[in-house]
């Protein structure tokens, strides 16, 4: 048997959000390299026996280089196991997947992309929000708020001019900052926007407000890191009982 690892999303939190392939996968794997993202609900898929490591990435925390998981992915599929690389949401939506599945191919490890429902689509989902609406944007912008170091970062004043819906990753810290370069740009301060944060889990909250407003309703839910921010049209549509929610999962 050739060796192969498996990149797998493993959605936004709730397992019964999971593809029937990637539940498969997990209960058949012999090592899971897991994300700090997975919900320790869906862990509790793997079987009896099965070694689980974490390797996550946490922006201002210790994180495992990402040159050492490659080395792990490759040696323990070369050795024989089922490797299923565990990734929060989707593997190729700010997953890191792309540069995975170049260092395994280089390697001659045959790679297997289970998709996830990706954080970005999930989370404005959980309160109500259509990221795209032809009634409201021609289109959605999946973009990242933590520039790289040394790298320009998004341009936010072409995208305050898109009319697209705009779902920002990793921005909850720098939030003021993008509301300011987005209001810069030409996008009115009254936009509709929310943030949600670990949806899909027991911990979600989420609050919705303008784009004027947006760091001081994340500081004053308290919104915290993982969360999803929304701006746009589309967000006006966020379910808003007192402006703010906090929504237990079965």
């Amino acid at each position: 048997m050739s060796a192969t690892v498996a990149l797998v999303g493993a959605g936004p939190g709730d397992p019964q959000l999971l593809t029937l392939r990637a539940a498969r996968l997990i209960a058949a794997a012999d090592l899971l390299l897991v994300d700090d993202l997975v919900d320790a609900r869906v862990l509790e898929l793997a079987r009896p026996g099965a070694r689980v490591l974490a390797v996550g990435k946490r922006g201002g925390c210790a994180s495992t280089e990402q040159a050492f998981i490659h080395q792990l992915m490759i040696r323990e599929a070369r050795h024989g196991a089922r490797v299923v690389r565990l990734k929060g949401g989707d593997p190729f939506v700010f997953g890191r997947g792309g540069e995975e599945c170049d260092a395994l191919r280089a390697a001659g490890i045959e790679v297997e992309v289970v998709p996830g429902i990706t954080a970005g689509i999930a989370a404005p989902a959980a309160i109500g929000i259509p990221v795209t609406d032809r009634r409201h944007a021609p289109g959605v912008a999946f973009v990242t708020g933590h520039a790289q170091p040394g790298g320009a970062g998004a341009d936010w004043a072409a995208l305050a001019r898109s009319g697209l819906t705009l779902v920002v990753y990793m921005g909850v810290a720098q939030a003021g900052a993008i509301s300011a370069a987005l209001i810069a740009g030409g996008l009115a301060g009254a936009t509709p926007a929310a943030a949600i944060s670990a949806a899909h889990t027991p911990r979600q909250r989420s609050v919705a407000c303008t784009l004027a407003t947006l760091a001081a309703a994340i500081d004053g839910a308290p919104i915290a890191s993982p969360a999803i921010l929304v701006i746009g049209d589309v967000a006006a549509a966020a379910r808003q009982p007192g402006l703010q929610e906090v929504l237990s999962m079965a």
